[in-house]
């Protein structure tokens, strides 16, 4: 079975679509299916960093363009290369028009989506993210025979996190070490910002890591400021869970990695960066499972101060919000094929 994935990433877009996709593609090639990816170009797309994980690679135009010229290339793909599988496709910018143009090229289309804001045609859509609305949110979105993977307990994770978990550590609320990563491209480069917080705050003693990806286009000027402040710098690394299971306390954004470290109850504090982390954010915050800075136009450089003082002194709170974020995330697939790769290679 060949399979086409549809996604998109970019420094202006981030890269956490690129990243699940990815995860996807590996499972499936597990399960003896071949991945194809069709991105577009843009600063940060990321395309060279596929193509290295094993996967061919078409790339398309720049990141502007119509749903209709856009299908017009990916049929032309799809012709060259034949299919008798499925596509997957997770992008804000492609809805129902697009997968219609599709849908005669290829056996089966599956949708990854968390905004619930236009309609699909499609046989599969996978939803990760926890809403006080779960259950509706895609009634009139998608036909009424598609099936729908909706929460965390779909959550897609990589081996290292499964992994992981059977190992974590129970947090007791100190804490000593803290981890910085607001994705892989940070658009609003709320990484500088903590990293001010931690210089303003004057607190000795922290052990602090910072990750980046290759996508975040001032990780030069953050890896400077790591080596001036004595803090351990990563770039586009592969052993995230490790080092959040190492950490006490987090300093990230909402979207896939607010799960992973909600998974490994790593107690974090989540700004909003885009609009789509916005509903499921706030739900997180209000099951306890986080806390929620808000939206980053918002939160300042004093924020971030004063969210790590109160971690320090209210050491309790950091244990209920662990163990909120480990009650939160508990039913998420541990074992055997996730649900989306089993429906792709059975259909």
């Amino acid at each position: 079975m060949h399979v086409f994935v549809r996604v998109d990433g970019s420094t202006a877009i981030g890269t956490g679509h690129i990243m699940r996709c990815v995860l996807l593609a590996e499972m499936l090639v597990q399960a003896g299916a071949s991945v194809s990816f069709i991105m577009r170009m843009g600063r940060g797309h990321l395309g060279d960093w596929v193509a290295q994980k094993g996967f061919q690679v078409f790339m398309l135009g720049e990141e502007v363009f119509t749903q209709s010229e856009d299908a017009d290339k990916v049929i032309d793909i799809i012709s060259e290369i034949g299919s008798d599988g499925w596509m997957i496709v997770d992008h804000y910018g492609l809805d129902e028009q697009w997968e219609q143009r599709i849908g005669p090229y290829v056996k089966h289309i599956a949708v990854i989506d968390d905004l619930a804001d236009r309609r699909h045609q499609c046989e599969l859509l996978l939803d990760q993210n926890y809403t006080t609305n779960l259950e509706q949110r895609y009634h009139s979105l998608v036909p009424a025979d598609c099936r729908l993977l909706l929460g965390p307990s779909y959550l897609l994770l990589r081996p290292e996190f499964l992994s992981m978990r059977k190992h974590m550590r129970k947090r007791k609320g100190s804490i000593k070490r803290i981890l910085v990563f607001f994705g892989g491209s940070d658009p609003t480069n709320e990484t500088m910002k903590v990293l001010n917080a931690l210089e303003a705050s004057q607190i000795s003693g922290l052990y602090v890591d910072v990750v980046v990806g290759t996508a975040n286009p001032v990780r030069v000027e953050i890896e400077e400021q790591c080596a001036r402040s004595n803090y351990h710098y990563h770039c586009q690394i592969d052993y995230l869970s490790s080092l959040m299971n190492e950490a006490d306390l987090s300093f990230g954004a909402g979207g896939v990695t607010m799960w992973e470290r909600c998974y490994l109850g790593l107690p974090s504090a989540v700004t909003v960066v885009a609009d789509n982390q916005t509903e499921s954010t706030e739900a997180a915050a209000r099951f306890g499972a986080i806390w929620n800075m808000g939206f980053y136009d918002d939160v300042y450089v004093q924020d971030y101060v004063e969210v790590l003082d109160r971690a320090l002194l209210h050491p309790q709170d950091v244990v209920e919000m662990s163990e909120r974020a480990l009650q939160l995330l508990g039913n998420s697939t541990e074992a055997g094929l996730h649900p989306v790769v089993k429906t792709i290679m059975e259909g």
